[in-house]
């Protein structure tokens, strides 16, 4: 292969190349062509169609991460509820519903109702500990105009009223429970979005290439040579590009390293698999319409909040209950049993050491949740739905997810990051996202973080296009009623979520 490589030939040249077809790329794609149309882009995909990793409807939630029922973006400290993160969260996710807006508006997406529904948000709490979190919880945000209309009960017949699944068979005596709730939450299909996006790139001239892995990234002069490989034919060909994204999921920190990219020397990656219970009973999934987020147990890392899922794709209606934590070397659903070890460099080996040594509770609670039999599973859902049956669930396999690891001094020497890690070379002709959640919800904001890091020079002749796209770019919400009002109203009518729906 090194062979191959080294004597192929340059077939084309873009001006943007974008590896990896999901909702990140798409969306990147989108921004570009709105703001430089003249530029030439092409899409190289190792799977055979868009959207089938991270971005597929079943690998995920699809939960519009707003904050509105999450509780681990308002943590307790030092006996305070503490709303900042919830606060950056929301905003971010008005910038989604703008940009989809106008792309909607514009002709570029076609139906919103195949890729967001309305569908209410309810934290859940149980016991008198949880109780009062929640409480204080809601006391930190009900007055924030970025949370509007939230309400909060401790009684057992609105309980029943709003989740009439979840109180079938409850003890209420035995056990003390709570509900926030709002009607303004949202189900997203990241994979119906990325193939709208997806067919407008395609219609605009942008070429897609599917089945094609891209092995190696060489910098050239300005600019990039991306060595492909067709997983079909074999064939190796070489594409010149002067600006390169890497939305390779799990991959991209491999490629990003492959590239030279020095600002990522030192990091690592921690495959983590999932599972979900899927509801297969009608019954049981008209019973229930909303996301319902609880609390992790005591020790366990955020990537364990469990939480009942409506979900709507294609038309339909769904449950899922999750997710249960698994694990896997693989850095993709679809990819090798050799990736973790494939990674393991000597730059980042403190790095995964450090991360050993501090998160005992992340590799306790990973062994316990492979050790889970099904059994158990539904077991743990029973907190959930107390009237749970076995034969009404069965087990689906969600999206592997790489943690990103960041490099940190003695004595921690390596630190898990949770969240959404945008990384760069210095002079911005390169850049990937690595980690999880919230990813997907918030991709516009990453992809306009994104332009200003890899893009400065352009932004001031943009700025007015920019605007456009993002009403809210560069302003505050929290601190803005008035347009923060407006731009609910807007982007609620134009996404259809004042319409009612028929499933």
């Amino acid at each position: 292969m090194f062979s191959a490589k080294k004597t192929a030939q340059v077939v084309d040249e873009v001006d943007v190349a974008l590896i990896g077809a999901g909702i990140m790329s798409a969306t990147l794609g989108a921004m570009l062509r709105e703001l430089e149309p003249s530029w030439t882009q092409m899409i190289f995909e190792r799977l055979d169609g868009p959207a089938m990793e991270s971005s597929s409807p079943w690998n995920n939630a699809g939960t519009g991460h707003s904050a509105l029922c999450e509780l681990n973006y308002t943590p307790e400290r030092n006996g305070r509820i503490d709303i900042t993160k919830a606060l950056g969260v929301n905003e971010k996710f008005q910038k989604s519903r703008q940009f989809w807006s106008h792309q909607l508006n514009n002709g570029i997406l076609t139906d919103p109702k195949e890729f967001i529904n309305p569908v209410p948000h309810v934290s859940f709490a149980q016991g008198e500990i949880q109780v009062d979190y929640l409480q204080r919880r809601f006391d930190a945000l009900k007055d924030n105009h970025l949370f509007p209309e939230m309400e909060i009960s401790t009684d057992d017949d609105v309980f029943a009223e709003k989740l009439p699944l979840m109180a079938e068979g409850r003890d209420f005596k035995r056990n003390k429970v709570a509900i926030s709730w709002t009607e303004r939450g949202t189900d997203v299909n990241f994979g119906a979005l990325t193939k709208q996006f997806l067919t407008a790139a395609k219609a605009s001239g942008t070429e897609i290439r599917y089945g094609h892995e891209v092995i190696d990234l060489k910098r050239v002069g300005d600019g990039w040579k991306v060595y492909t490989k067709n997983l079909h034919t074999g064939d190796i060909t070489v594409v010149k590009a002067k600006f390169v994204f890497v939305g390779a999921g799990g991959y991209a920190l491999d490629l990003l390293r492959k590239a030279g990219v020095r600002e990522v020397a030192g990091y690592a990656g921690f495959p983590v698999s999932g599972l979900w219970l899927r509801a297969k009973n009608q019954d049981l999934i008209d019973q229930h319409h909303a996301k319902v987020y609880g609390k992790a147990s005591v020790g366990a890392p955020p990537m364990s909040v469990p939480h009942l899922d409506t979900r709507v794709i294609d038309g339909e209606r769904g449950l899922l209950f999750g997710p249960y934590g698994g694990w896997s070397p693989k850095f993709l659903k679809k990819g090798s049993y050799l990736d973790l070890f494939k990674s393991i460099r000597p730059h980042n080996v403190p790095s995964y050491l450090g991360v050993a040594v501090q998160e005992f509770g992340l590799t306790k609670y990973l062994v316990d949740e492979v050790r889970k039999s099904f059994s158990d599973r539904v077991e743990a859902l029973r907190d959930y739905v107390p009237s749970a049956n076995e034969d009404d669930w069965e087990t689906v396999i969600a999206g592997q997810r790489v943690q990103v690891i960041k490099p940190a001094g003695p004595p921690q020497f390596g630190t898990l990051e949770f969240g959404t890690t945008l990384v760069n070379n210095q002079d911005g002709t390169i850049a990937g996202l690595l980690g999880a959640s919230p990813g997907a919800s918030i991709t516009p904001a990453v992809m306009l973080e994104l332009l200003e890091r890899c893009f400065g020079e352009h932004m001031i002749q943009w700025s007015e296009k920019i605007q456009e796209l993002v009403p809210s770019y560069g302003i505050k919400l929290a601190k803005d009623q008035k347009l923060y009002d407006e731009m609910w109203e807007y982007t609620q009518k134009t996404l259809k979520l004042d319409e009612p729906r028929q499933f």
